[in-house]
């Protein structure tokens, strides 16, 4: 055994693993471009952009650099009463490719925390404005937020969150767009969006006492990788609009070129009044999140009554090694045509997994952007699949890696969302790997 494993499992606790059960882990000791170099010498394609932050490609020149001269000028300072020009920056190219409106940007240091920041934000938006009463949240079905506390409420409840459902505050639930498992048992495009209906039966019973809906658009991540219709994401941001509330837009999976747009909402050109991002901003690199959100929002901030003041932080908020990483990966979608890889790869994952309908175990094929997903269910019929916890899910992680190639299922849902700078013959010998692998495979006796 490696002695990184051995000395790893002496002291470490590693996340989402069952210690006693799960293999060993991967010891890695580089990174270049698509792929991971192990200790003894192995090389793997990195087909999960390391948990999705990993646009660019590992050791990027580019990235290497703006960080080391940072490092150089400025490691970090405290961000309250101080500022530095990559916050500064950062913030100003932001603001310039978010959807118009969102002006004002707030950071944190992840993606969980941007969303606690975001659901505070709205809530504290309409208590200074004289309307606590505004306290509920509505959220959907399949969704994932992070692992906070408030994140955890927003989310779907899962294996993920069930120890703690007796400290999670209530939330309304309305239906997601999950085409493959209609909640109303109906097909696109027939269906005219029905789901969507039950969102506005929530938003007229809550009436005045919403605070938000909140939202991942496009594409919802952990609860099952599930691709919506645009159309549905349009009609979300229509019905808050009717009611009066605040549309939280949860874009730390598809900020940054996921979904073949530099963000997911423009995919139906809506704009929401709070935005969260983090994973792929500063190219897998370093921690960093960021709430973005309107002058109206943070005008209601703005008071001689001190207790109106946003009283959240971070003692790493605005990093500036982050923030200026960050400001580079921005730099290197400018220079590198990075969108229209984003779109040839889409081309490239429609054409090689949408045959795979035709076998026996897979239930559904999508595609958005640079991710590519394959649910495998039991039986076409009935669509039956246990879900995250299906054994699955570990044993096709087990083969495709002993092929070369990490990949980490959820469950039966198994997806490729490599980084951006992955080679059309790079990716055609991970889709081969998939291809050849689902079509042997067997669902192992019961």
């Amino acid at each position: 055994m490696s002695d990184l494993i051995t000395r790893d499992r002496r002291h470490l606790w590693h996340p989402y693993t069952q210690m006693r059960t799960a293999p060993p882990p991967l010891p890695i000791v580089r990174g270049e471009g698509v792929y991971l170099y192990t200790d003894d010498g192995r090389r793997v394609l990195d087909g999960i952009s390391s948990w999705w932050v990993n646009i660019h490609g590992h050791s990027h020149p580019k990235l290497n650099e703006a960080l080391a001269r940072q490092a150089r000028e400025l490691e970090h300072v405290l961000f309250a009463g101080c500022t530095h020009r990559p916050a500064i920056e950062l913030a100003e190219q932001l603001v310039a490719l978010l959807p118009a409106g969102l002006t004002r940007i707030f950071y944190s240091d992840n993606g969980s925390t941007a969303v606690e920041v975001a659901l505070k934000m709205a809530a504290q938006y309409w208590w200074n404005r004289g309307a606590s009463e505004r306290r509920v949240f509505v959220a959907l079905h399949h969704a994932y937020h992070g692992d906070t506390f408030g994140a955890m409420s927003v989310s779907e409840a899962s294996i993920f969150t069930e120890p703690f459902a007796p400290w999670l505050f209530p939330v309304r639930r309305a239906h997601a767009p999950y085409c493959y498992r209609c909640p109303l048992g109906l097909t696109r495009p027939s269906c005219q969006i029905a789901c969507l209906n039950d969102l506005e039966r929530i938003l007229q019973e809550e009436g005045e006492r919403v605070a938000a809906v909140i939202v991942e658009p496009m594409l919802q991540g952990a609860g099952g990788m599930i691709v919506w219709p645009a159309e549905f994401l349009a009609g979300v941001r229509q019905l808050c609009d009717r009611f009066g509330t605040l549309l939280i837009a949860d874009e730390v999976l598809t900020g940054f070129g996921r979904t073949g747009r530099m963000f997911a909402c423009e995919h139906a050109g809506v704009r929401p009044d709070i935005l969260c991002l983090s994973k792929a901003i500063t190219g897998g690199y370093l921690p960093l999140g960021v709430t973005a959100t309107t002058e109206d929002v943070y005008e209601a901030f703005l008071s001689e009554d001190r207790r109106k003041t946003f009283f959240h932080g971070h003692s790493y908020t605005a990093n500036p090694l982050a923030c200026a990483v960050a400001i580079a990966s921005l730099g290197i979608f400018r220079t590198e045509g990075t969108l229209a890889r984003i779109a040839a790869l889409e081309r490239q994952l429609r054409a090689r997994l949408e045959p795979l309908r035709d076998l026996p175990h897979v239930g559904d094929v999508r595609v958005l952007g640079g991710v590519g997903i394959v649910e495998l269910v039991r039986d076409k019929r009935t669509k039956s699949a246990e879900g995250y916890l299906d054994r699955v899910g570990p044993m096709l992680a087990a083969e495709f890696l002993r092929r070369g190639l990490l990949l980490r299922p959820l469950g039966n849902v198994l997806y490729f969302m490599p980084p951006y700078v992955i080679t059309e013959s790079e990716a055609e010998w991970a889709l081969d790997q998939i291809v050849e692998v689902l079509v042997a495979w067997r669902w192992p006796s019961e």
